[in-house]
């Protein structure tokens, strides 16, 4: 009897409990959106630089198999050119700018924060209504256009985190350094562990660095058949990649760093509010420090005769530890130049890239699916890597010419704008002012 009256109340309690979650998300008291003027030109440019620096990355993904990210002979042989554009963008771009990127998300977190409490209202609905929607994008963005999606990781992260908003710079600080070590070390562990492996584990190892040829053509011919056709393909390499990354990689690199990043913009590196002589010195330790390591990585990655688990998990390791010195280098280089007077056209360029970042970072994905994948050129696994940067750099030049010409008629980027609007439950003004 009990237990059938329980059964009874149990839809009615959690109908309950569901419109009170949603009133709390959702009907929380609105404010206004951030307008252009309240914009951090610093931050602004730093995610400019960052989301088309993550192309340069992220165009062998489009380019390629899978497995080519980490082994860039996996299918193919290279010649001198696809190797040495591959060692570049591994130790210059590689984990670089997507780790800026973690950073500006935490200080977008933290000076959201800020200005609501300063206005003396909760921020907490409006930040879970965001990351609510951000994951709807991200989860649209992995399994209708591109699997290498990053929005449904720092979505759930941004749940995750934000209580952590408020704690000291130094808590917050020491916190996102403890997270970041964690992969680090455990990717010294496998590589301790690889000498007492067993064959059936070194067997799926080496199957991940170097798949066997008809898995290779499987996943070719599947990005080079119609949309539809790569839908399970495509959703297939999203489930994998996340299964596996999101608890061993983003949790503790991106989860990490976005501490890292609420802090640092608190303390005004993130905007460029410390001297010049402060970032001329952490751009050179970084770059010195860090470069080496990257470089070392990327000889273990290409080397010949070096076995697969060896090959991918050192270079994983070394580039994970070299990446932390080159990141901040790079940070600290934007911030000295943001601080001068150099090529303030260009700096507005990449402010306005910045801005429109949701934008441009789902237009790279638009744009190269249709160079790479069947419903466009079909080009998939036919390019030179070479070919595949001047590509990249080539949609980079475009988003820099139209973002400034978007925001200069409109106040948001048109997905920025669709965000806000979902976010505030309103559609927020577009057009720019006169």
């Amino acid at each position: 009897m009990l237990f059938g009256l329980e059964g009874r109340r149990c839809p009615f309690m959690a109908a309950l409990l569901a419109r009170r979650v949603v009133a709390l998300v959702y009907y929380s008291p609105m404010t206004q959106s951030t307008a252009p003027a309240e914009r951090i030109q610093s931050l602004d440019a730093l995610r400019g630089v960052a989301v088309l620096g993550i192309l340069l990355v992220n165009v062998q993904g489009f380019a390629r198999v899978s497995a080519a990210y980490l082994n860039p002979a996996a299918g193919r042989a290279l010649d001198l050119a696809d190797l040495w554009t591959w060692i570049a963008v591994y130790v210059l771009a590689d984990t670089k700018f997507i780790s800026v990127f973690s950073l500006l998300f935490g200080a977008g977190i933290a000076i959201m924060s800020d200005r609501m409490s300063a206005r003396g209202v909760s921020a907490a609905g409006i930040h879970y209504r965001r990351q609510l929607w951000l994951l709807v994008a991200g989860l649209a963005h992995a399994f209708l256009l591109w699997h290498g999606d990053i929005l449904v990781a720092y979505a759930l992260l941004g749940f995750a985190l934000y209580p952590l908003r408020n704690l000291a710079p130094r808590k917050l600080l020491w916190i996102g350094g403890m997270t970041v070590a964690v992969s680090a070390a455990l990717l010294a562990l496998a590589a301790l562990s690889l000498p007492f492996m067993t064959e059936a584990d070194r067997a799926l190892l080496v199957a991940e660095w170097a798949p066997p040829q008809e898995e290779i053509d499987a996943e070719t011919a599947a990005l080079r058949g119609s949309w539809t056709a790569q839908l399970p393909q495509r959703a297939s390499l999203f489930a994998n990649a996340f299964a596996y990354l999101f608890p061993t990689y983003f949790v503790w690199r991106a989860g990490g760093l976005m501490i890292v990043g609420m802090a640092l913009v608190r303390t005004g590196f993130l905007t460029a509010s410390r001297s010049a002589a402060f970032y001329r010195r952490v751009a050179v330790a970084g770059l010195v420090a860090g470069l080496p390591i990257c470089g070392w990585g990327a000889s273990l990655a290409t080397r010949a005769g070096l076995g697969g688990p060896e090959a991918m998990i050192g270079g994983q390791l070394l580039n994970y530890v070299g990446s932390v010195g080159v990141f901040l280098g790079y940070v600290a280089l934007v911030m000295l130049w943001m601080k001068g007077a150099w090529m303030p056209g260009l700096q507005r360029r990449l402010a306005a890239t910045g801005r429109m970042a949701l934008t441009n970072y789902l237009a790279q994905s638009l744009v190269c699916t249709w160079v790479f994948y069947g419903h466009g050129l079909g080009l998939f696994e036919r390019v030179s890597a070479p070919g595949q940067i001047g590509i990249a750099v080539a949609v980079c030049a475009l988003q820099l010419l139209w973002s400034p010409w978007w925001l200069a008629r409109y106040r948001y980027g048109p997905l920025e704008w669709l965000w806000r609007s979902a976010t505030y439950g309103r559609l927020v003004p577009m057009r720019a002012p006169n």
